[in-house]
């Protein structure tokens, strides 16, 4: 049913994804698909690497570390963006074009007051391709 699964990753609150991460893991293994975690960093030095070729080798180690616990070849792709936050929702679909993903699994946060103002990444996502997203939700 899923050939390429798409994971949106921020590396800043990995504690976050793991019912993203073991989903993702769960769905690959029963379809035989691939799984690709991508993330958005900017192109200026940031808390978590000084480049983005820095936070691709973090990304990657992660996605790796992802692979080996769950027994599954996996890879990741990292899009740069002078502003992260505000291009995260076009990147994302950007990546799924990019890497031919055919779902996507992402955490997303309980509803707010202004995400009628703001949507949601996993709103825009869904909303703005062909492929089916599935929204993790996060309590916190």
């Amino acid at each position: 049913m899923f050939n390429k699964i798409l994971v949106p990753v921020d590396l800043a609150h990995k504690e976050l994804l793991k019912p993203s991460l073991d989903l993702a893991a769960d769905l690959a293994k029963l379809y035989q698909a691939d799984t690709c975690y991508i993330s958005v960093t900017a192109n200026t030095p940031g808390a978590l690497a000084k480049t983005p070729e820095e936070y691709a080798q973090k990304l990657e180690a992660f996605a790796k570390e992802q692979g080996q616990l769950h027994g599954q070849v996996v890879n990741s792709k990292v899009i740069t963006s002078p502003d992260p936050i505000a291009d995260m929702d076009d990147a994302i679909i950007q990546g799924i074009h990019d890497t031919n993903a055919d779902l996507v699994i992402m955490t997303t946060h309980l509803p707010r007051r202004l995400d009628i103002v703001m949507p949601s990444t996993g709103g825009k996502v869904a909303s703005h391709t062909d492929v089916s997203v599935f929204l993790v939700r996060h309590s916190g």
